[in-house]
C-alpha cells in the first residue's frame, strides 16, 4: 500500500492525515493532531514557526512508528501570511498574523500610489485590509530596515517546505492571495512592486500544485530514517478544499466552510471588471490554472469567539441546539464588518451591532448563536445573488465542504434562506484536496474530473432540500 501524507495546518490546529487509494476509493487516517494559535510577541500577534515545524516532524515520526511510510508529503496552511529571511536564511522580525492590526490604514496608503480600480484590474483579488500587500507596506513604512535586510520572501507553507527540502519556491494558489500576482501573466507583478518600492528579487519562482520540489534535507533523512518527495498541493487551504468538491458541473456553487466561509465557483479566466470589484469578489488561483471566483466571508470564527467569551462552557453541538431552540429570533449582523475581525469581546460586538441597527438585541446564549448562524446564511444568500447577477444564470445547488458542513442546523438554514439544494461533504475537504494533488502528481488519477468522481464515491455526502426544511 502506498501512502500520501497531508499536513493541513489551520489557525487553531494542525493535522497529519495519511491517504491511500484502495479499489478506486480514497481512504484517510488521522495520524497526529496539534494545537496552533497566535500569541503576542512585543507589540505584534505572531505565529510560532519553530513550534509548527517541530510538530510537523513529530507527526512524520508517528507515521514511522505505525509502519506507514509516506511516498510523499504536502503542506497547506491559511493564506496571506509570510516570513522574510536574511542572507543566512534566518527569519527577520516575526511571523506576524493577518489578525494583527499593523495593516490599519495601509490599504488607503496603497491607493494613493495605485488606484483601487487599477489594483483590481492587475490582480483580481478582493480588498481585505490584511492582504500581504498591506502587510509589506506596513513593514516598509514602520520597520524599513527589515525589508532592506530581506533576501527571501516565503509564505508560511513555502517556508515550511524550505525547512523540509532546502528549496525556495512560491506556490501559485497561495501567492495569488498576496494581491501581488498579475492575474493574467500569473507571476509577480513588476509594476506593483516597483510602484510600492518593494524589491523584486526577494520573491521566488512561482510553482503550480502537483509540482514535485524534491526530497528531504539529508539531516532529516537521518532523523526520520527515510526519504520522501515533497509535493506542492494547493498550499492555500481553501485551494485544496475546492479540489474536493463533489460537484463537477456548471450548475453548482462551492462553499468552503470553516473559520472562514468562501463561496463561489471555478472559472477558467479571471473576472476583473467594475461589477465584480464593486461586490468585492476575488479571483484566487486554483489547480491547473483555474480561478476560484469567490467571496470571502467571516465564517465560524464568530461562533468560535462566542464560545471563547463563554469560557468554552458549551460545546459547539450544544450551541447549535440552543440556536435551534431560538430559531424564531431574526436579528442579523453583517459578518464581514471589520468589527468582527478580532474584537475584544465578540458577544458585545454582536449585541452592539443589533442595538445600533435598531434590531432586537439577543438576550441569551441561544439567541446569540441563532443570530450568528442566521447572519451567515443571509450573507451566503447575498453572495449567491451577486454571483447569479454577474453570470446571468441561476445555480441549482451549493456544495458545502470542510468542517463547517457537519453543522446540520446551518446547512438547513442555508438551504432555506438561499432556496438552493445543499450537498454537505466531504468533511475533510482540505486534507482530501491536498492528497488529491499528490495523487494527480503521480498520475494515480488522470485528471481532476476523475479525482472528483472518486471523492464523491469515497465519502458520505448529505443532501438538504429547501422545500423539506
Amino acid at each position: 500500500m502506498e501512502y500520501y501524507l497531508a499536513i493541513d495546518i489551520g489557525a487553531s490546529s494542525g493535522r497529519h492525515i495519511l491517504g491511500s487509494v484502495e479499489n478506486g476509493k480514497l481512504k484517510l487516517e488521522e495520524i497526529y493532531r496539534f494545537e496552533n494559535g497566535i500569541s503576542k510577541v512585543t507589540d505584534e500577534y505572531c505565529w510560532d514557526t519553530y513550534k509548527l515545524f517541530e510538530n510537523i516532524k513529530t507527526g512524520i515520526k508517528k507515521c514511522v512508528e505505525i509502519g506507514k511510510i509516506p511516498k510523499s508529503v504536502g503542506i497547506d496552511t491559511w493564506a496571506v501570511d509570510f516570513v522574510l529571511l536574511d542572507k543566512k536564511d534566518e527569519i527577520i522580525g516575526n511571523a506576524v498574523s493577518y489578525r494583527d492590526d499593523r495593516t490599519e490604514g495601509m490599504m488607503e496608503e496603497v491607493f494613493k500610489i495605485i488606484p483601487r480600480d487599477m489594483m483590481y484590474l492587475y490582480t483580481g483579488i478582493q480588498f481585505q485590509r490584511f492582504n500581504t500587500i498591506y502587510q509589506l507596506l506596513s513593514i516598509k513604512k514602520n520597520k524599513p530596515e527589515i525589508l532592506e535586510e530581506a533576501k527571501t520572501f516565503l509564505m508560511i507553507p513555502d517556508y515550511l517546505n524550505f525547512l523540509l527540502t532546502g528549496k525556495k519556491v512560491n506556490e501559485y494558489t497561495n501567492a495569488t492571495t498576496t494581491q501581488l500576482v498579475n492575474s493574467f501573466d500569473r507571476t509577480w507583478d513588476p509594476k506593483i512592486l516597483d510602484d510600492l518600492g518593494i524589491k523584486k528579487d526577494i520573491f521566488q519562482e512561482i510553482k503550480l500544485p502537483k509540482t514535485k520540489i524534491g526530497g528531504l534535507r539529508s539531516e532529516l533523512v537521518r532523523e526520520f530514517g527515510f526519504d520522501m518527495e515533497v509535493v506542492l498541493p494547493a498550499t492555500h487551504d481553501t485551494g485544496s478544499a475546492f479540489i474536493s468538491s463533489v460537484c463537477n458541473d456548471s450548475d453548482s456553487l462551492y462553499l468552503s466552510s470553516g473559520t472562514w466561509s468562501l463561496i463561489g465557483l471555478e472559472n477558467r479566466f479571471p473576472l476583473c471588471v467594475p461589477q465584480t470589484m464593486g461586490y468585492n469578489f476575488t479571483n484566487e488561483g486554483g489547480i491547473d490554472y483555474r480561478f476560484r471566483f469567490l467571496k470571502n466571508i467571516m465564517g465560524l470564527w464568530i461562533i468560535q469567539e462566542v464560545s471563547r467569551n463563554l469560557e468554552n462552557k458549551y460545546s459547539f453541538a450544544e450551541l447549535v441546539e440552543l440556536a435551534r431552540a431560538k430559531s424564531d429570533f431574526t436579528s442579523i449582523v453583517d459578518v464581514n464588518d471589520d468589527r468582527f475581525l478580532k474584537p475584544e469581546n465578540m458577544i458585545k460586538e454582536i449585541k452592539d451591532y443589533c442595538y445600533e441597527t435598531n434590531q432586537e438585541v439577543p438576550r441569551n446564549v441561544g439567541e446569540i448563536a441563532m443570530c450568528v448562524y442566521n447572519s451567515l446564511a443571509h450573507c451566503y444568500k447575498k453572495a449567491v445573488a451577486n454571483i447569479e447577477e454577474i453570470f446571468e444564470k441561476k445555480f441549482k445547488r451549493i456544495n458545502i465542504f470542510g468542517g463547517g458542513c457537519q453543522n446540520i442546523f446551518l446547512n438547513e438554514l442555508v438551504a432555506k434562506v438561499t432556496g438552493k439544494e445543499v450537498l454537505a461533504g466531504p468533511v475533510e475537504a482540505t486534507a482530501i484536496g491536498n492528497i488529491t494533488a499528490q495523487l494527480l502528481s503521480y498520475n494515480i488519477f488522470k485528471d481532476l474530473g476523475q479525482a472528483r468522481g472518486a471523492i464523491k464515491e469515497s465519502f458520505h455526502i448529505v443532501t438538504f432540500e429547501p422545500n423539506e426544511i
